[in-house]
């Protein structure tokens, strides 16, 4: 008996055993069957990013997946940055988690790398936070870096914009000056948030280039000498608190205009005429009327005469009944003694 039991219990550890060993194997089975889906997945762009020395983890980019971002994006940002000498470092470089975060806040990875190593080969000094931050700002940062590099010319005032080819301005005989001017402007990186746009820029110019021409005693000062508007433009500091840096202001062309100092007092002439005449028809409507006046008094009068006269035989009858008036005749005194007859 005790043979058998003996038996029965080293079958019952034989089961046991055996199925440990299936659980294991299922287990090993399904991490590998897992890990060949996510090496098949991800593998040719970690292998990629390995061999770029981008440091992008298999898990990085299989949290990418989880993350909702673009992991071919990301790889291919890590192995510019790398490429072109920049710093990956987890801590301080261009590190994964900020190319993950500045994807996720709607900005444009490819382009902020793009702006970035562009200012390096321009030895222009531009980190990722203040490139993201331009991008995030909504201002195109690639431009901006190209401007800043390479500057551009903006027509003042702007066709585009305002409708207008050249800026009208008088010069203080009156003689009207149509100008138009080129501004150079690269991008000041440091005041591109925040700062002011093309807009304000050329408002700017074109003010201080209507108001040098009018503090002009003739315009033929101004012919003669156009710098005299780009020096007093350019000592103003027009760029302060702009997104740009004014290299410098060009007048491309210089039209006379009219004489609107002529055609001022000409107007100013005409209006005087017509006052004048205003107030002589006033006069006249005076006179008029106040000889309707005098010819109503005379009326007036008339029947204030007539009615005077109508007062008279009244008095006289009155005069006859009451006894204080007698008629006289041939000439003799009546003989109050006698009675009246």
């Amino acid at each position: 008996m005790p043979n058998v039991a003996s038996w029965m219990l080293l079958a019952q550890d034989g089961d046991s055993g055996f199925m440990l060993y299936v659980l294991l194997g299922g287990m090993f089975a399904l991490f590998g069957f897992v890990f060949l889906i996510v090496l098949l997945a991800y593998g040719p762009l970690w292998f990629q990013a390995y061999m770029s020395q981008a440091g992008v983890s298999l898990f990085e980019l299989v949290g990418m997946s989880f993350r909702q971002v673009n992991s071919r994006v990301i790889v291919k940002a890590k192995i510019m940055a790398s490429q072109s000498g920049l710093s990956i470092d987890r801590k301080d470089g261009i590190s994964t988690k900020r190319l993950e975060a500045h994807y996720l806040a709607g900005g444009n990875v490819m382009a902020v790398m793009h702006a970035i190593i562009a200012a390096q080969r321009a030895q222009i000094a531009l980190d990722f936070d203040r490139a993201a931050a331009i991008d995030l700002a909504g201002r195109d940062v690639v431009e901006a870096v190209r401007t800043s590099v390479s500057p551009k010319v903006i027509d003042c005032p702007d066709p585009r914009r305002s409708g207008k080819s050249t800026l009208s301005a008088i010069a203080k005989n009156g003689i009207e000056l149509r100008v138009r001017a080129k501004v150079t402007v690269r991008t000041a990186l440091e005041q591109l948030i925040g700062g002011a746009t093309e807009e304000t820029v050329i408002a700017r110019v074109g003010e201080c280039i209507i108001s040098a021409i009018g503090s002009s005693a003739t315009h033929t000062l101004v012919l003669e000498n156009p710098d005299l508007i780009t020096r007093a433009v350019l000592d103003r500091n027009l760029d302060a608190q702009t997104a740009y840096a004014i290299v410098s202001i060009d007048i491309a062309d210089i039209d006379v205009g009219e004489n609107i100092g002529a055609r001022l007092q000409n107007d100013q002439a005409e209006a005087d005429t017509r006052v004048a005449r205003a107030k002589a028809e006033q006069r006249r409507a005076e006179a008029v009327a106040t000889e309707q006046e005098n010819k109503a008094k005379v009326v007036l009068n008339r029947a204030k005469l007539v009615l005077a006269e109508a007062e008279v035989p009244k008095s006289m009858a009155h005069a006859f009944r009451s006894g204080s008036l007698h008629a006289q005749g041939n000439g003799q005194t009546p003989d109050p003694t006698k009675p009246a007859e």
